[in-house]
């Protein structure tokens, strides 16, 4: 077998003995994520857990690369940098800062004035990573070459210092040869330093065009989330009228269950591929609050039962004896855990069997869903969490998917701090995946729940409504909607229809999509503010957008509520009930 580290991987050469790389993180997970993304290069990893161990590792041996955590206790990264470019021997050696919070233009400089050379943000990007940390191995492989070089240099320099002394005119022949010969070293040695940087620049500029391709990819995600949400809009209204309706035909009772499930489905690869794009750029923020694992299965069990009812499976339930709590945000982790059930059951066949438990161990909470289904081989094993990784099976028919669901779920696990593995026995014998969380340790006293009123015990109240959409589906069908609950509705097509109407009519609920001609949502919620009646009127934006910025915009404007499409019929009833 042919040596690892003469083969070409990520467009890398590797015909040069292995270097050695320095990787410091408190967090284990962390350091098996480096070692994943950076064993191809094929080059010496040694992890350490802190600042002192890469300081004695450094006494050791010498490193071509270090890639330090700035966030470790005791001492940080920066103290840790400081300290490593004190030393003569490691004055020079390359630092690279991993983060996983926004650093501050002070930060920056401090990180700098340390020693270090660039930042790698989490979560690590692998490509970008290998490609800095190898750019940075063949800057110092150059560096040894050229000290090799420079030593040889000196050594011919004293050889024709000696050979003047000792030959003077009998060895002038001689010496211009020497001299000859050091003038074609130093024309290679320029050649080669020219090849060195035009190498350095193109590396540069295949890392800023992996940046921007990045930047463009997760606009493109936020983009096609929201158009895609626009026709859902629609969709979910008229699929939420044909389900009021009572009918004993098996047709159609089969059609609504299509309708209703492949709907959901499309609402939930949507709502994915903006989280993934929301976490790439770190624009994801969580609530953190006291969480029950049992509330969270619980949510989790129920989104997924349809789907575990179609493929005929069975599902098994283990809780603890007693509460287990964590610090999290519930909506994500449910998501987290309803994202691996939907995982289990796409890739477990008809009629097969997943388990789910939940337990303490270790002053941690573990949550594992084990299934029956077609495995993991250990080809697939190191990509399985890979952003758009998909398990090609021929034995299940998993229904497609855009292989986002397990990179989301890493990436949710370790926002809350925590860590998600997985074990196969190999293809067709199962698979199990646990997430630990770190328990919740304060025990508060718990807050009375809010009363939430039920909406058939609220008397029904009827609305004076104006809705305005430049769909016109999802105009339509929304109006049906509240026509059907007893309301009022005008429809507008455009803003300045809109704002024509709302003076007319003068409704007490103006729903307003955002983006229309003409004028958009926001401003026709200016200028209804501005008139004596329209202040007391509520305002609901109705958007695809759903950024923090976008909420920011629609408040900024004077809007009381965002929602975002395709909202939920039920929630625009109950939002009109409580008004």
């Amino acid at each position: 077998m042919n040596d690892p580290r003469s083969n070409v991987m990520d467009g890398i050469p590797h015909n040069h003995e292995a270097a050695n790389i320095l990787l410091v993180d408190d967090q284990p997970a962390r350091l098996l994520t480096y070692r994943a993304i950076l064993e191809p290069l094929g080059h010496n990893l040694v992890a350490v857990n802190s600042g002192l161990e890469a300081l004695e590792a450094l006494m050791r041996q010498e490193f071509a690369v270090v890639l330090l955590d700035v966030k470790m206790p005791g001492m940080d990264g920066f103290e840790t940098a400081a300290l490593i470019h004190d030393h003569p021997r490691f004055e020079t050696t390359p630092i690279i800062f991993v983060t996983g919070v926004h650093v501050t233009e002070f930060d920056r400089l401090k990180g700098y004035k340390a020693g270090a050379i660039d930042y790698v943000y989490i979560p690590v990007v692998p490509e970008i990573l290998r490609s800095k940390v190898a750019v940075l191995i063949e800057l110092d492989r150059q560096r040894r070459a050229l000290q090799s070089v420079n030593k040889q240099l000196e050594q011919s320099n004293r050889q024709l210092a000696e050979a003047n002394l000792t030959l003077q005119n009998e060895k002038t022949r001689e010496l211009e040869e020497l001299n000859e010969q050091l003038r074609r070293a130093n024309e290679d040695l320029s050649r080669f330093n020219q090849s060195l940087a035009t190498e350095v620049r193109e590396r540069t500029r295949a890392e800023n065009q992996l940046k921007e391709a990045v930047v463009k990819r997760d606009e493109f995600l936020a983009m096609l989330s929201h158009e895609l949400r626009n026709p859902l809009s629609p969709l979910r209204n008229a699929a939420h009228m044909l389900m009021q309706g009572e009918t004993q035909d098996p047709k159609i009772v089969w059609s609504r269950g299509v309708i209703e499930r492949q709907l959901k489905h499309m609402i939930r690869l949507v709502d994915d591929l903006l989280d993934v794009s929301r976490i790439a750029r770190g624009k994801i923020v969580l609530v953190s609050e006291k969480v029950t694992l049992a509330d969270v299965i619980a949510v989790a069990v129920e989104t997924v039962q349809p789907l575990l009812e179609q493929k005929g499976q069975q599902l098994t339930v283990q809780a603890a004896e007693s509460a287990i709590t964590v610090r999290g945000d519930p909506v994500r982790l449910a998501q987290v855990v309803g994202n691996l059930l939907h995982n289990a059951a796409k890739y477990t066949g008809e009629g097969g069997r997943i388990a789910l438990s939940s337990r303490r161990r270790d002053g941690h909470a573990e949550i594992c869903v084990r299934d029956s289904g077609i495995g993991i081989s250990s080809e697939s094993m190191p990509h399985i969490f890979e952003l758009f990784t998909q398990i090609p099976s021929e034995r299940v028919n998993t229904g497609g998917g855009l292989g986002i669901g397990l990179a989301l779920v890493r990436a949710l696990v370790e926002l809350h701090g925590g860590e998600i593995s997985v074990t196969s026995d190999g293809i067709d014998k199962g698979s199990e995946f646990i997430v630990r969380l770190p328990l919740f340790n304060d025990e508060p006293a718990a807050a009375e729940a809010a009363q939430v009123p039920d909406r058939s015990q609220v008397l029904q109240v009827r609305r004076n409504i104006l809705i305005a959409d430049d769909n016109q589906d999802a105009l339509e069908s929304l109006a049906l909607m509240l026509r059907l609950e007893g309301h009022e509705v005008h429809c507008a097509s455009d803003g300045e229809e809109a704002l024509a109407l709302a003076g007319q009519r003068r409704p007490e609920i103006v729903v307003l999509d955002v983006g229309m001609p003409k004028l958009d949502g926001c401003e026709v919620a200016r200028r209804i503010r501005a008139e004596s009646w329209g202040r007391q009127a509520v305002l609901v934006a109705l958007t695809g957008w759903g950024q923090d910025a976008d909420r920011k915009r629609s408040r900024e404007a004077g809007f009381d509520m965002h929602l975002v499409k395709p909202v939920d019929p039920a929630t625009i009833c109950d939002m009109l009930v409580t008004q």
